[in-house]
């Protein structure tokens, strides 16, 4: 974290976890040609290493490549922009005021040499028209402060003074939706004017809006998950329960104030004049009022004061006993999985070649490989965590969908985490497929992913459209964390699958519609609207699961035995 700059925005959260050297193709082949008549008691891991049909000289995988990193580039500059939060103007305002920009202060709090995975970076981007909010005018991750993998939740304001349009109440609560799933204790950097008032009706009155903020600190105070707040800013209305609901606060002295109005509207509403200092200052709540417990001199003594709160939680730090201590990196390059996706959405993703570069030495235990083959599922382990994987190679079928539901319930049984990869244009559809009960069978999947209770991670690595998407675990089935690729696109259906099912009912389309529902399919437009917790390059899907798994397992996790509803026969 100690050198990130915006530059390096987009890749930041991904450097998580070290490399180790990755095998020559001599060696693979090699290896695999002793796995023949091996008779150790490895034989079994050397029979789950698949070979390899990627050409990285075929023009094919170099047009691929092209085209990834064209877009992957695109979306670096985006990021870098979101990185850099407000006006030039703006952000030499806050460092005039003494004050640390938003991402110094998570450089300070996080441990030297360990990694922040970022979450939603191009949350709000083109959302508002005329109106620029970077990020979403909030920077949220999961960082490791003291040992302990803790969710950072932090005001950038130098983007509208940190007020709270829509799209920052969804990241702020989805930080906290995370947190809650992963026992994971939360730090609250305030810097915030409130709530965006222009978007009062929708920022307030409604369930999931502003409320629900505090609601949530409650609830996971409750459970035992540490809600940690260090007011470094303005801190204003409603926002003034965030320090004062949390088990601990800090606030820096003659920059920090809590109050639930402030100067201006005590004058109108009492009649009574009023500094800001004076009404809601750090010494007034830490000698008088007893709202804070740390009074901090400046941001980065407050960073260390926080910093001391999370070595007092006496919170895990270690990895759970039962996770394998060693691992090695896979055979084969995750760097080659743009030349092997590449853009274009018409072309078949080998989702085994995709599997081999992610999980640990590339060893993956296919289950039920010659049945329901449109559905790739196995068993492999990634940092040394145990996962089971569920793949798309193709349109799901009767059969597929059974299979995914058997695997299901066998993961549950074992507690092993889920990781989807999607690549899904839904079920089959037509005569036959009715009458061999896709509706029935489908549902059997749907309802097996709703109520699978471990972890569950999903990464859109293609298409994902219709009920597909629900079958292979989208944002509506709660996993722990949901990621895009570049080039990944999420629809009900496709133009061209629209064209067609509008023109036979006898509606026309025209250019403006199919235009419309193509950019709203796209991944920029998704996480945008935090449909998704970040887009993320494929080469990094690896590292990027490692620190999901290790937030989702390493931490205080309360383990749930799944129970799953009727299953129609």
């Amino acid at each position: 974290m100690a050198s990130y700059t915006p530059v390096r925005a987009f890749a930041r959260s991904l450097h998580h976890l070290p490399r180790r050297r990755l095998q020559a193709p001599q060696q693979c082949l090699a290896q695999r040609r002793r796995a023949a008549t091996y008779t150790s008691p490895h034989q079994a891991a050397q029979i789950s290493i698949i070979q390899t049909a990627v050409d990285p000289n075929s023009d094919r995988y170099r047009d691929n490549a092209a085209s990834m990193r064209e877009l992957t580039q695109r979306l670096t500059t985006l990021h870098a922009e979101a990185a850099k939060g407000g006006t030039d103007k703006a952000r030499q305002k806050h460092v005039d005021r003494g004050k640390m920009l938003v991402r110094d202060r998570v450089t300070a709090l996080v441990d030297s040499g360990t990694s922040f995975l970022e979450l939603s970076a191009l949350a709000g981007h083109a959302l508002y028209p005329g109106e620029d909010v970077p990020g979403g005018g909030m920077l949220t991750g999961i960082g490791t402060i003291e040992g302990v993998m803790c969710m950072i939740i932090a005001n950038d304001s130098t983007v509208k003074g940190g007020s709270y349009y829509p799209i920052t109440i969804r990241k702020h609560t989805r930080a906290q939706e995370i947190a809650q799933q992963n026992r994971l204790p939360c730090i609250y950097l305030v810097d915030s004017g409130g709530a965006n008032l222009p978007h009062q009706k929708d920022v307030f009155p409604d369930r999931d809006h502003f409320g629900r903020l505090f609601y949530n600190q409650a609830r996971m105070s409750s459970v035992g998950i540490p809600q940690i707040s260090v007011v470094m800013g303005s801190c204003t209305a409603g926002g003034a329960y965030v320090p004062s609901m949390s088990d601990e606060s800090i606030i820096v002295d003659k920059q920090g104030t809590v109050f639930l109005a402030g100067p201006p509207l005590v004058k109108a509403a009492t009649g009574e004049e009023v500094s800001a200092e004076d009404l809601g200052g750090g010494r007034l709540h830490s000698e008088i009022s007893g709202v804070t417990d740390y009074l901090a001199v400046d941001d980065a003594h407050a960073l260390v004061l926080a910093r001391r709160c999370i070595s007092n939680l006496n919170y895990p730090t270690a990895p759970n006993s039962d996770i394998r201590p060693n691992w090695s990196e896979p055979i084969y390059d995750p760097e080659e999985l743009g030349g092997i996706v590449g853009t274009n959405l018409k072309q078949a993703i080998p989702m085994h070649e995709v599997i081999v570069r992610i999980v640990d030495d590339s060893h993956f235990s296919e289950f039920k490989p010659s049945y329901g083959s449109t559905l790739i599922t196995g068993f492999a382990t990634i940092y040394g965590h145990p996962v089971g994987i569920i793949a798309n190679n193709g349109i799901l079928f009767s059969e597929s969908s059974l299979k995914g539901a058997h695997f299901i319930e066998l993961c549950c049984q074992r507690n092993i985490p889920l990781i989807f990869l999607q690549n899904i244009s839904g079920f089959m559809v037509g005569q036959d497929a009715e009458k061999g009960g896709i509706a029935k069978n489908g549902a059997k999947l749907v309802t097996a992913v709703a109520c699978a209770d471990v972890p569950k991670f999903t990464v859109i690595v293609g298409s994902s459209a219709g009920a597909g998407n629900y079958g292979m675990c989208g944002r509506a089935y709660s996993p722990r964390f949901l990621w895009t690729w570049p080039s990944a696109k999420t629809s009900v259906m496709g133009p061209e699958q629209l064209t067609s099912v509008m023109e036979a009912v006898g509606k026309k389309v025209d250019t403006g519609l199919r235009d419309r529902i193509e950019r709203e399919s796209e991944a920029l437009f998704s996480t945008a609207r935090l449909w998704d917790d970040g887009i993320i390059p494929p080469s990094h899907t690896r590292r990027v699961l490692g620190m999901g798994l290790q937030a989702a397992m390493g931490g205080s996790v309360e383990k749930k035995e799944t129970k799953f509803g009727v299953f129609r026969m």
